[in-house]
């Protein structure tokens, strides 16, 4: 167990302080339709113009500069809608860089792992850990030949980095590329252009705090009345006072409906955004605000009354509920889902799996739920696991991030706390320790069942593995070693203790001396073999 690294120790996940809403705008009039049209065209058209202005300015950017921007935009809309246009820009922008950061991190895994196995001899086993040396001649000379083009790229990408040039697509780079493939998306050139000019509108306001019902572009009145404060080159629109235009639609909030419509009666800061979906023919409205951050409640108080250990899988979530001294309850549990099809299928797949998990752990009146803090970047490279492509589909299918951020903020609403694991060793280790023991002929378990069992317990602060099993009475100690229990943070001795008389002569006592002499050997050998036998001490 030498070669066991050491477990990061868990800790509290924090709950996501933004919350998000939709309705729909029903029984639209033509004439608001063409007016959320002529006014997404207009200041989408505004927002090109100034992210393009950004992306130039690049690393010299400043609090200067984005005054700059924002007084150029206010003269041709108003300085709200400048303001939430030169903020959408510069987060792009900053999203856009993180991107780059985390592609030249990943051109980087590929030289290193290409340079590793290139300098392997040809036809080299691999281990676990590593990948081997490739199979054939022309195989090397393939890959050596990727490298160079992963070395140029990586240099053009750290050039770019340096001088602050990214490049962004306002309505989406796979929306722009579906372009030269309509046949295969299904698209028609004019349903296509449709879809990318409503990618392309803007229409959002940013939340005010102290101002009418949180916003002084986009106001949704208590009852559900929805109006818009026009740009200053759409003022003729209006068909209320004060440049506004109202709707003929209403919303009405189903979900967190009483949290919205409490902030808006307080005059606290709501952001609204109206969208138009293409292929269903439908406007929505969005709203969104920011909740304080909520304390992380004490480890004692989270694990008092058990937690809901989750291995997450491509498929479905193995669960298993246990007490707050880490002993199994009950039986397992799977929650199933399938991620083919559309992004909301599989959104909505995700979220319907969460909702039965969490109403089952509320249930079992458990307080916490562990999961894995997963994090397949290094695992899905096409250097290290090249030929495997079904295993790296897998991996690539397990929904990380996109879990992480469903289950944190639906877990907060259910009042269950997310503590995240070290997923080393929970699937070796799970089914090592508490597979076949929990194995019954009523009850079968998996070894994703045995790792959610695993994590619970390290969510909980327990070792992995069970106690081992007393010795028998036969032996010489006389049940003297009863466990090979270790302490918590000795992960070396995450595993059964070996017999400490493998290899040694039946009649060696534990001290290590014998009783008599051992008699003359009836063979002849060319020189004596001296038996060496020491205890292996318990720490």
């Amino acid at each position: 167990m030498g070669g066991v690294r050491v477990s990061a120790a868990p800790f509290m996940v924090t709950g996501l302080a933004g919350v998000a809403v939709r309705d729909r705008l029903k029984h639209l009039a033509p004439e608001d339709e063409w007016v959320l049209r002529a006014v997404g065209e207009h200041q989408g058209a505004l927002a090109s113009r100034d992210l393009k202005t950004r992306c130039a300015d690049g690393l010299e950017h400043g609090a200067g500069s984005w005054a700059a921007r924002k007084r150029d935009l206010t003269r041709v809309s108003s300085s709200r809608i400048a303001g939430a246009i030169t903020k959408t820009s510069n987060d792009q922008w900053a999203l856009a860089r993180r991107c780059q950061a985390a592609h030249v991190r990943s051109l980087e895994d590929g030289i290193r792992t290409l340079k590793y196995r290139l300098s392997l001899p040809i036809g080299a086993k691999g281990t676990k850990r590593a990948a081997g040396g490739y199979r054939s001649r022309g195989e090397w000379f393939r890959k050596s030949r990727r490298l160079a083009d992963l070395k140029a790229r990586h240099a053009a990408a750290v050039k770019d980095w340096h001088a602050g040039r990214v490049r962004i697509v306002r309505g989406g780079r796979r929306l722009l590329n579906t372009r030269h493939h309509l046949a295969d998306a299904g698209l028609t050139e004019e349903r296509w252009r449709e879809r990318w000019e409503a990618e392309r509108w803007f229409l959002t306001a940013n939340g005010e705090s102290g101002k009418r019902f949180g916003n002084e572009t986009i106001r949704v009145t208590p009852t559900g009345q929805v109006s818009i404060k026009l740009p200053a080159a759409l003022a003729h629109l209006a068909n209320t006072k004060h440049g506004r235009y109202t709707l003929t639609s209403t919303v009405a909030f189903a979900h967190r409906g009483v949290e919205w419509a409490d902030r808006i009666e307080s005059n606290r800061a709501v952001a609204y955004r109206i969208h138009f979906d293409t292929a269903r023919g439908r406007w929505y409205l969005t709203a969104s605000w920011q909740r304080p951050l909520v304390q992380v409640i004490p480890w004692e108080a989270a694990r008092s009354g058990g937690v809901i250990g989750v291995d997450t899988n491509a498929d479905h979530f193995a669960a298993y509920r246990l007490d707050q001294h880490g002993n199994p309850v009950g039986e397992p549990h799977h929650f199933a889902y399938n991620l083919t099809g559309t992004t909301h299928h599989r959104d909505a797949q995700i979220r319907h799996a969460l909702t039965r998990l969490l109403h089952w752990a509320k249930q079992t009146g458990a307080t916490a739920i562990g999961i894995e803090d997963l994090d397949f970047n290094a695992e899905k490279t096409r250097e290290k696991h090249g030929r495997r492509k079904r295993f790296r589909q897998l991996i690539s299918g397990i929904p990380t991030g996109r879990l992480k951020a469903r289950l944190v903020s639906m877990a907060a609403g259910q009042g269950l706390a997310i503590i995240a694991v070290d997923p080393a060793y929970t699937s070796k280790w799970g089914g090592q320790h508490w597979q076949k023991p929990l194995t019954t002929p009523r009850r079968k378990m998996s070894r994703h069942d045995a790792a959610g069992i695993a994590i619970g317990r390290r969510a909980l602060g327990h070792p992995i593995r069970r106690r081992t099993a007393p010795p028998p009475h036969d032996r010489r100690d006389r049940v003297g070693h009863r466990t090979a229990q270790a302490a918590p943070g000795t992960r070396e001795r995450e595993g059964t203790r070996p017999p400490a008389t493998d290899h040694a002569p039946g009649d060696v006592p534990p001290h290590g001396t014998r009783k008599r002499q051992p008699s003359a050997p009836k063979t002849v050998r060319d020189a004596p073999r001296t038996h060496q036998w020491a205890q292996d001490p318990l720490t």
